[in-house]
């Protein structure tokens, strides 16, 4: 079964050019971790918009697939060392 690519690698960048490469909007210096505490502080998008006019519906939908996906992969890790076995000593 073909893993379906996420939609927000076209809109989510890391550029160590660009913020030193924090994820951030594509063709913004926004960075995903802006738009994810202003959404967590007001979940006003006309307030967001306002103040970030460059960014989109797109945009903040892509920041929140970003997150997600990051969590993700951090259960996955944590479990994956949670079912490592212990190493053997004194052997």
């Amino acid at each position: 079964m073909a893993r379906e690519q996420p939609t927000y690698l076209d809109r989510i960048v890391m550029d160590p050019e660009v913020l030193v490469g924090k994820p951030t909007v594509r063709g913004t210096r926004i960075p995903v971790e802006l738009v994810l505490k202003r959404l967590s502080q007001d979940l006003d998008l006309k307030s967001l918009y306002e103040s970030y006019p460059r960014l989109t519906e797109q945009d903040v939908k892509a920041c929140l697939e970003f997150a997600e996906a990051r969590v993700r992969r951090q259960r996955a890790r944590s479990a994956a060392r949670e079912e490592e076995p212990a190493p053997v000593s004194g052997v």
